[in-house]
């Protein structure tokens, strides 16, 4: 049995009033009247569930938000004598994440998720931004946000990312989104940080890679365009995904016009992501998600 730790972020677990119960485990008969029943004994009331059975692996996916829970650390304890063997359970508070934004010198993404942050739309707390040029300093600080210049000029991309893992490190997010942030991480940065790390990008790809990749688009005629928000994973942008999205164009489109629609739709479905992600409805399996909305 994998017991998660729980992200509880410094607050005293019994002093809360509702929590988020993931499982993911091995299907078998009743383990929904099962996780309910202990719920009820330990004085849960369910407010909102979701489950899936995948019918390929038959994996069992469950989320629930409940309230009361009388003691939640015996309520962990009596649900591992419950379910199959093999299986992870999460337990968290779904109050403020910290979350650390990265960006380089694009501003949509960024400015989406500060503001809507800063207003309350978002449930997280924006502890830094890290960026490898200065353009954004001026918009984070705006929002009273530390704003930490990592420049790669000069160093290697190893070099580079134990400057940034130092700040990562000091702050300790539970999430960290990739804002347009225009570096490819490595392997080694990646695994440190497994399923915790959002990226955004235009689903062009693979069929315009590189450089102005929407004129690239309009050259072909494209009629429409979109955005993928995933995991970070070893492989460059196919890790899984979380959210997507598109919207028309047509010949009356100009590259820079389609680009501003790619802007939107980017800023769109990386809030959606970030939000799915901090509300506990996203459960990754293999290099796919499951997604309780």
């Amino acid at each position: 049995m994998d017991l998660t730790s729980l992200h509880l972020g410094g607050i005293q677990l019994h002093s809360m009033k509702r929590l988020t119960l993931c499982i993911d485990c091995s299907d078998e008969p009743g383990l929904i009247a099962r996780v309910t029943g202990v719920l009820h004994r330990h004085g849960g009331n369910i407010v909102e569930n979701g489950e899936y059975v995948d019918p390929e692996s038959r994996r069992f996916f469950m989320r629930t938000a409940v309230e009361d829970v009388k003691d939640p650390d015996l309520l962990l304890r009596v649900l591992k004598t419950e379910l199959p063997e093999i299986a992870t359970i999460r337990l968290q508070d779904p109050s403020n994440k910290r979350v650390m934004l990265m960006a380089t010198r694009e501003p949509h993404c960024l400015g989406d998720l500060l503001i809507r942050a800063a207003y309350g739309d978002l449930p997280m707390d924006v502890c830094g931004v890290i960026a490898n040029h200065e353009d954004m300093r001026s918009l984070t600080e705006s929002f009273g946000v530390p704003f930490h210049f990592c420049s790669h000029e000069g160093r290697s991309r190893d070099e580079h990312e134990v400057q940034v893992g130092k700040i990562l490190d000091e702050v300790k997010p539970d999430l960290i989104v990739m804002a347009k942030y225009m570096r490819i991480l490595s392997t080694d940065f990646i695994r440190r940080y497994p399923n915790r790390i959002l990226n955004i990008h235009h689903s062009f790809l693979p069929a315009f890679i590189g450089a102005n990749p929407y004129r690239q688009a309009w050259e072909r005629g494209v009629k429409i365009i979109g955005a993928t928000a995933h995991f970070a994973s070893e492989n460059l942008d196919e890790g899984p995904i979380i959210a997507q999205d598109v919207t028309p164009v047509s010949h009356h489109h100009r590259p820079k016009e389609m680009a501003r629609n790619g802007r939107d739709v980017e800023k769109r479905v990386l809030a959606r992501a970030v939000r799915l992600v901090l509300e506990d409805r996203v459960v990754v399996t293999g290099n796919k998600t499951v997604l309780f909305e």
